[in-house]
């Protein structure tokens, strides 16, 4: 729907992470670097609760800033996940965001772009963000002369017996 050509979002957030040991499920799982954020990605099993939606949980240390700070960038990482999570959020997946203190001079803009870019790469590699793309090509190996085709010593600037 939009209202004056500008299009509404929806006003609610994706599924939390709430527990503790939901937190602690995600020390295992694969990661995605991003300059505002780490990102943590987590296929749930079929035994757990709410195996449809994503769920999504936000953490922020005090080694980031003071409070007013940490919350301007809960704020900020909240926003990004509204934004992003329903269209690009697989199902059936636990997130959990983990700030980093670039997220408070980082561009909103970029901040979004780069949760896009972490969903999408966990969603390509199945939560294992850190696995590598696949195959490129690769440049030829280098190959060493043996120390015998080197050479015959003769251009050595050792001295050689006496």
């Amino acid at each position: 729907m939009t209202v004056s050509g500008v299009e509404s979002l929806p006003n609610r957030l994706p599924e939390r992470l709430t527990r503790r040991a939901d937190f602690l499920a995600m020390r295992g799982a694969g990661r995605f670097h991003a300059p505002a954020f780490v990102l943590q990605a987590r296929k749930r099993g079929p035994d757990e609760p709410d195996g449809k939606a994503a769920r999504f949980g936000l953490t922020i240390t005090r080694k980031v800033g003071n409070a007013v700070e940490r919350n301007r960038i809960r704020r900020r990482l909240r926003e990004a996940v509204r934004r992003i999570a329903p269209g690009r959020a697989a199902g059936g997946f636990d997130y959990v965001l983990v700030a980093r203190r670039q997220a408070l001079s980082e561009a909103f803009d970029a901040i979004v772009a780069q949760l896009a870019e972490g969903l999408d790469r966990t969603a390509r590699l199945g939560a294992n963000p850190r696995q590598r793309e696949p195959a490129r090509t690769k440049k030829p190996a280098r190959t060493s002369k043996p120390a015998a085709e080197a050479g015959d010593g003769a251009g050595s600037s050792r001295p050689t017996g006496p």
